[in-house]
């Protein structure tokens, strides 16, 4: 089954706003967590952890938020690399190489 280009480019333009939240906050609080426990206040930001996690409180993502994370992320990059690699074989086919 070929899917289209233009399906493609469509389902990854819809993910990507959609996946940047939590990839940012996940990647924010890494940080953050990080450098507390390099820096030897945990205790301090111990709350970059839980929201890290999926924790939010009265909102508990813990078991769902690693798993959507990572399925958004293998397929931002999936259709990422399909889009740059069906560019790149029509880019071939114009030029002169």
């Amino acid at each position: 089954m070929k899917i289209k280009a233009a399906k493609i480019r469509q389902w990854h333009r819809w993910l990507a706003p959609v996946m940047l939240l939590p990839i940012l906050l996940t990647t924010i609080t890494g940080i953050i967590y990080q450098i507390g426990e390099i820096g030897g206040f945990v205790k301090q930001v111990s709350w970059a952890i839980h929201w890290h996690k999926g924790d939010f409180g009265y909102i508990d993502f813990q078991r769902s938020f690693p798993f959507l994370n990572g399925i958004g992320l293998l397929f931002l990059t999936v259709t990422g690399i399909s889009m740059w690699w069906k560019s790149r074989r029509v880019y071939r086919g114009n030029s002169k190489i």
